[in-house]
């Protein structure tokens, strides 16, 4: 289906689509703050810990594609049901968890839940709002993602002053419940037209479930995602890296080429024809793997460089999403992207975000104040390229397939996170000998020494930035040339080519 008119009510339903998004970000994060109560309390091991997290991320990075799929085919509105029940059910469990391996289960069954939400939040906001009023949408839920970021370690560390760690996934239960009356009271059905129209019946060859296509792009995506995550921890070179990489290849491999040969494909291979769809791909591995990578670095010169806490720490950070929520839910960021159209949008927005980068790679260590500088100003990029970026995606995808395309924007982001987070990590390592600063500093033997090991490190910090802001001004320049060469060619957002 194209929306042609918007929904009437679809800024009440864009505020429950965007509660209930917000609701799955923060578990990406609120659980880092309940590490030391679940030592104590479960007895957790390191290994439990880190399934603990990676349950979560692991098993929803897989599935977004699968999760988009199934959106498009079964409709919207039953699979952000489904997501937002699962994801309760989950909470419920893991709040009343009494042991290590009932937590790492609910947690898995969390993410199941939260990649339903994560590809049917997006999808719906497409369907409901006209083209002209998608990218504030769009810059909305945007938003959304960066002030779950923000806070999440926040929220968790309130939460956990005043009760036990458990309560920190039973609070979801609330809005959940809150989120199903409204989705079930609120929410148009959409999905993609019957290859018959409306007759009704059973699925036809174009409306057939690709459960092959379905198995290996869950296999091969969390294959590859448990690569990223093993890295830092295991050595790159490690056999659980080496082979979880390997299969992730393979799979990945077999994937492609079984959807090129199906007439049915769950991702049309077709869409990377479109110099706007790969555009905005390589802008957003790109941006992310820069993003994600330089924050995961910034949290570590905040708490080992400057000295401050966790909490402390956190709320430094604090400054980029504001800035972001602040110029997106003004519509400040919609009104820069009308006026400069996408491709300038990306260009402008993610050179500014560079220069963030670089501020804080050579400014940061003289104090907060040159970090504070570059937070605002990845802040600024940010708000501007990101939306833009989303939206070039979700308007390049046919309508039909809203759900695959949230699915892919979804995947992006967890893939450039990841692998930013694991290269700019490596070059750190590589620059700073050691295998931690904290464990180089218990073994410093005087105050020069350890003097000498915080300036290593900073500059290892630097350079690893640096980097990330290369990446993210590259990202630019490419997705913005991939973009404009695409409008010039006529290439409009209908995608009328890729919906035929």
């Amino acid at each position: 289906m194209t929306t042609t008119t918007s929904h009437p009510q679809r800024w009440l339903i864009l505020g429950v689509i965007c509660l209930a998004q917000l609701t799955v970000l923060l578990d990406n994060t609120v659980l880092n703050v309940a590490i030391p109560s679940l030592t104590r309390e479960l007895d957790a091991t390191t290994s439990d810990i880190q399934w603990m997290i990676n349950a979560y991320s692991l098993v929803q990075s897989g599935l977004l594609l699968t999760a988009g799929s199934a959106a498009d085919l079964y409709g919207r509105k039953k699979m952000l049901v489904a997501g937002l029940a699962l994801f309760g059910v989950g909470s419920l469990v893991a709040g009343l968890a009494d042991t290590t391996a009932q937590l790492i289960a609910a947690r898995a069954g969390m993410g199941v839940g939260g990649a339903l939400l994560i590809t049917t939040t997006l999808a719906v906001a497409m369907q409901i709002f006209a083209p002209e009023e998608q990218p504030k949408a769009i810059g909305i839920w945007a938003a959304v993602n960066s002030l779950g970021f923000a806070t999440g370690p926040l929220i968790g560390g309130f939460v956990l002053n005043h009760f036990w760690w458990g309560a920190i996934f039973l609070i979801n239960l609330p809005v959940v419940a809150l989120g199903l009356v409204a989705v079930v009271a609120l929410v148009p059905e959409s999905k993609a037209a019957s290859s018959r129209g409306t007759t009704p019946g059973p699925p036809e060859q174009g409306d057939r479930p690709d459960l092959l296509g379905a198995l290996l792009s869950t296999v091969g995506m969390a294959s590859l995602v448990f690569a990223i995550i093993s890295g830092p921890a295991y050595g790159w070179t490690s056999s659980r890296v080496v082979v979880s990489a390997g299969v992730a290849v393979v799979v990945l491999a077999l994937f492609a080429y079984w959807e090129s040969r199906i007439p049915y494909p769950m991702l049309d291979l077709a869409f990377f024809r479109n110099r706007r769809f790969t555009g905005a791909v390589a802008g957003a591995v790109l941006v992310t793997f820069g993003m994600g990578g330089a924050l995961f670095l910034l949290t570590q010169h905040l708490q080992f460089v400057l000295g401050y806490g966790p909490l402390e720490a956190g709320l430094r950070t604090a400054p980029l999403a504001l800035t972001v929520v602040a110029l997106n839910f003004t519509g400040v960021s919609a009104k820069v992207m009308a006026r400069l159209g996408g491709p300038l949008s990306v260009l402008v927005g993610m050179v500014v975000m560079a220069g963030g980068l670089v501020s804080i790679a050579t400014l940061a260590a003289d104090g907060y104040a040159g970090m504070l500088t570059g937070l605002v100003l990845i802040g600024v990029g940010t708000a501007v390229a990101s939306p833009a970026m989303a939206h070039a995606i979700m308007s390049s995808t046919p309508p039909a397939k809203a759900g695959v395309g949230a699915g892919i924007n979804g995947t992006l982001g967890e893939f450039g996170t990841g692998l930013g987070v694991a290269v700019l990590g490596a070059v750190l390592t590589s620059r700073f000998a050691a295998e931690s600063l904290p464990v180089a500093l218990a073994s410093a033997n005087s105050a020069t020494e350890k003097a000498r090991l915080i300036d290593s490190f900073a500059a290892g910090l630097e350079t690893s930035q640096l980097l990330g802001a290369s990446a993210v001004l590259a990202g630019g320049v490419l997705a913005a040339g991939l973009l404009r060469r695409a409008e010039e060619e006529g290439e409009g957002e209908e995608s009328s080519v890729l919906a035929a």
